[in-house]
């Protein structure tokens, strides 16, 4: 039974039109442009088919990046307006998240994260 709960709430959070901030488990996976660079050690990576893969689980958020673009994890957020969230906390600020895109640019110390993504 417990089995059958937890394939059915996975089933749910996987479906394209389930908003993020609706489920308390999400797992979705963006497509599109996406980037990272590092001054130091340089390094520079960008991709016009690139994917993100998101999960959520309570209120923190995982982003999980192809191209071996780093991952970003323990991402909290706050409500804009009714279907889009906004990230909060420091050096973690300009990802927003929809049900339907992933907007990113994210500053952190020597790195920068990119994404401008749809599902």
């Amino acid at each position: 039974m417990v089995l059958s709960l937890l394939m059915s709430i996975t089933l749910a959070s996987c479906s394209s039109d389930t908003d993020p901030a609706d489920v308390d488990v999400f797992l979705g996976t963006y497509k599109g442009q996406i980037g990272y660079v590092n001054v130091s050690p340089a390094k520079n990576i960008s991709a016009n088919d690139g994917q993100v893969i998101v999960k959520k689980v309570g209120s923190s958020y995982s982003f999980y990046f192809n191209n071996d673009i780093p991952d970003l994890t323990g991402i909290k957020f706050e409500k804009k307006d009714d279907n889009t969230y906004v990230s909060i906390g420091t050096g973690l600020t300009g990802i927003t998240i929809s049900a339907s895109k992933l907007n990113m640019l994210v500053v952190k110390g020597t790195e920068t994260w990119t994404a401008n993504c749809t599902r």
